[in-house]
């Protein structure tokens, strides 16, 4: 693969995850896993025409961390509300036995006996899954961050390591809402500017730029 298709499909791969999180556009998140599909692809074309195989390698690690995370924090979550969630329906039907939840549908709630300390288990095993997701975002967007950190020392393009860097705090900081997932988005920008910036005939570094170690 060229250079020049490498650069074409990472430009358009990062522009699709940059307007699909925006209203009316984003359709279950479809536009934004073509977009990382494009950008895997050219970073492995330019991997592979920079001699570099870290600049996908990276990716690729960071990309399954992220899958990984979302797996352990899913589980942690659904084994919350499954935990809890049984505590919780035997305050309000005390006949019910536990196990058969089909006999539910013809048993009336007694609030009388409702206890919302039940509910603490599921708010905090919600929170864990949260964390247990934030960390192995942050592990990711380092992973991702040291892709593009070579892939600028390989084209020259300082771009590209403004986007990984910005990644990164946007992840650190996504505890903070607003402000990690503006981060983020923006980043996507960047990336596909710095994409298209790449100049065919650069194959060898062009500048001092430094990947992260």
């Amino acid at each position: 693969m060229s250079i020049d298709t490498s650069k074409l499909l990472g430009g358009i791969g990062a522009l699709l995850m940059f307007i699909g999180i925006l209203p009316y556009i984003n359709y279950f998140g479809v536009i934004e896993l073509v977009g990382l599909i494009l950008v895997l692809i050219a970073l492995y074309g330019l991997g592979s025409a920079y001699s570099e195989g870290g600049i996908f390698n990276n990716a690729l690690y960071g990309l399954i961390i992220a899958i990984v995370g979302g797996v352990v924090s899913a589980a942690v979550a659904v084994l919350a509300v499954l935990s809890s969630l049984q505590s919780f329906l035997q305050s309000i039907f005390p006949a019910w036995n536990g196990s058969d939840w089909t006999s539910l549908s013809g048993m009336t709630p007694d609030l009388t006996n409702l206890d919302l300390n039940a509910l603490w288990p599921l708010i905090g095993g919600i929170v864990a899954a949260f964390i247990v997701l934030w960390v192995f975002a942050i592990i990711s967007a380092f992973f991702v961050r040291r892709s593009l950190g070579k892939l600028a020392t390989k084209s020259g393009i300082g771009l590209f390591s403004t986007a990984g860097l910005l990644l990164l705090i946007g992840a650190v900081l996504v505890i903070v809402i607003g402000i990690g997932l503006i981060l983020v988005w923006i980043s996507m920008l960047l990336l596909a500017i710095a994409f298209f910036r790449i100049k065919p005939q650069q194959t060898q570094p062009t500048t001092s730029a430094t990947a992260p170690t």
